[in-house]
């Protein structure tokens, strides 16, 4: 019941911001997202989390250019760290966990940012197409799932519900696609969706990896029924720049 609740207030949210939103409350309710997933990683891993988000923020504001430039500055910032910690045997793997982790939250929100200037769907679908994709994964490998995926990361995880996930995902966007962006065909959204996807797939499994290495369960407790907003978000964040990719590279 919190989970329907929880997305029963999200989705909404979601569609208003990326939709209909004036372009300064998409931005903030972007920089909301991506600050609440960056804190909860920071948690996790107990990386040095005032870096993070100064270098973060910065990539979501330059210009595209300019992207690659930060991350690459913010990896040496961070592999500064251990020159100034006490215990460098434990900040030496923190500091490569921020460098990580300032590429995993913000780059991908900055690809989201560059999919909603191509067209407000273009992101609306990046998000949507795994919320899908895991309804399908939910109710058919609860019922069907027999071979486990990943038995050591995620053992709910089925090839079964991976395998609904993927066709419920080109389904929607067969649908979704064709209809908002014109000119697209039912092919090119086929292997979006597929692409998009698998993506997703990944990066929900990368999540639960390094929640597993951290001996928490969850990513936080900002969503009743969800747990954290990296855990609703962790599909989304691997989808939003192999999309953005894609696009890039069938244009």
């Amino acid at each position: 019941m919190k989970r329907v609740l929880t997305a029963l207030v999200l989705v909404p949210v979601a569609v208003y911001s990326v939709l209909f939103a004036p372009p300064v409350v998409f931005l903030g309710v972007t920089v909301l997202f991506a600050v609440s997933c960056f804190r909860e990683y920071a948690t996790i891993t107990r990386s040095f989390a005032p870096l993070g988000y100064v270098a973060g923020l910065l990539i979501l504001a330059l210009p595209p250019s300019d992207m690659g430039v930060m991350v690459f500055v913010s990896a040496l910032a961070a592999m500064c760290l251990p020159v100034f910690s006490p215990h460098p045997e434990s900040a030496v793997p923190r500091a490569t966990s921020l460098a990580l982790g300032i590429s995993y939250v913000f780059g991908a929100w900055k690809c989201g940012i560059l999919l909603h200037d191509i067209s407000a769907h273009w992101l609306m679908f990046a998000l949507i197409v795994n919320w899908v994709g895991d309804t399908g994964a939910f109710y058919v490998g609860r019922k069907f799932g027999r071979h486990k995926l990943a038995p050591a990361i995620s053992p709910g995880k089925s090839w079964e519900g991976a395998m609904a996930s993927t066709v419920a995902s080109v389904i929607f966007g067969l649908i979704y696609l064709p209809l908002t962006i014109p000119g697209t065909s039912y092919l090119k959204a086929a292997l979006l969706s597929v692409g998009a996807n698998i993506a997703g797939q990944i990066g929900d499994l990368a999540e639960s990896a390094i929640k597993r290495s951290a001996g928490v369960k969850d990513s936080g407790t900002m969503l009743p029924g969800h747990g954290g907003m990296l855990d609703r978000l962790d599909s989304s964040l691997f989808a939003m720049p192999v999309l953005y990719a894609l696009l890039r590279l069938t244009r």
